[in-house]
């Protein structure tokens, strides 16, 4: 008779811990892929289980990428936590010609599995954009927060109240300036953000904020009652449409607007809930995971220290 093939247990509890904190029940469906998206083996009953023993490491990344990938082979993690789902479309072959499908291979060879929880973090009281629109509460205001999109699909019971993008209203008006600075403090100490603001009109006195995490303008394109618009990336268009509209827009880049959250928020969420059942348990946060952009002084590039080698 064939044995039963199955995740290990520490992948399970990683799952589970996963789910009661961001249910996927929360995640935009429509279009998003959110799951256990690469399982592992458990191979303590295989002859060869002393070779392949599963760890009790978890690695924490926004994007999944080789490098990532590699760092989590480096430092023996048994499951990835991927804020970013790497699998979107349906594959119909795996080579190593696609970093992708490289990845792919690479996790399984090592026996490395993969969760990614991405909009259903999003959309969680407590999760990413309630994370973002706590950087907010330092002002000494009194504020409402409200959800711009609620979730249509029935929720779990404690998550009452999800759903996609937050509404910050201020008691008082705020001076944009102070609301950029709570934003590259909070995101890590950011010293450029990108800011679209109507020019007819100054000083930009802020009332309320509109935030959704990524890239964020099908969320809050019709919230018309915020005067600040603070989201990831947006295209210029876009852009243009709302300070034409009376609106200033903050971005930040798009994993600068979310890739913070795995230090200061899930890796002591999930670290109390899995040490809990084993103290030997490690949650990291990726040291090679960044934003693939840079932000670049054409006065100084980097590139140009090497022709004075």
């Amino acid at each position: 008779m064939t044995s039963i093939i199955q995740s290990p247990l520490f992948t399970q509890r990683v799952v589970q811990a996963m789910r009661s904190l961001y249910p996927e029940e929360l995640a935009d469906r429509a279009w998003d892929n959110v799951g256990l998206l690469q399982e592992n083996i458990d191979y303590s009953q295989s002859p060869s289980s002393a070779a392949r023993d599963v760890s009790p490491i978890v690695l924490l990344t926004n994007d999944l990428t080789v490098r990532v990938a590699e760092e989590a082979i480096r430092k023996r993690a048994s499951v990835i936590v991927s804020y970013h789902p790497f699998i979107f479309r349906g594959l119909k072959s795996i080579s190593l010609g696609d970093p992708q499908q490289r990845i792919m291979l690479q996790l399984a060879q090592h026996n490395i599995a993969v969760y990614c929880p991405h909009t259903a973090v999003d959309a969680a009281p407590g999760g990413m954009n309630d994370w973002l629109a706590d950087m907010l509460d330092g002002h000494g205001v009194t504020t409402k927060r409200s959800v711009v999109q609620p979730t249509a699909v029935p929720v779990p019971p404690g998550f009452g109240g999800a759903g996609f993008g937050r509404l910050v209203e201020f008691g008082h008006v705020v001076n944009l300036g102070r609301i950029v600075e709570a934003y590259a403090e909070g995101l890590g100490g950011l010293r450029y953000v990108m800011v679209a603001r109507p020019k007819q009109s100054m000083p930009h006195l802020i009332r309320s904020v509109a935030i959704c995490a990524g890239s964020g303008y099908d969320v809050l394109k019709d919230c018309t009652t915020a005067d600040l618009i603070v989201t990831g990336e947006m295209t210029h268009h876009n852009a243009l449409r709302l300070t034409m509209l009376g609106r200033c827009v903050l971005t930040v880049f798009h994993s600068n607007s979310e890739r913070r959250f795995l230090k200061k928020r899930l890796q002591p969420q999930l670290h109390g809930i899995l040490a809990s059942e084993d103290a030997e348990t490690e949650v990291l946060v990726s040291e090679e995971d960044e934003d693939p952009f840079e932000i670049w002084d054409v006065k100084n590039m980097p590139l140009l220290a090497y022709d004075k080698k």
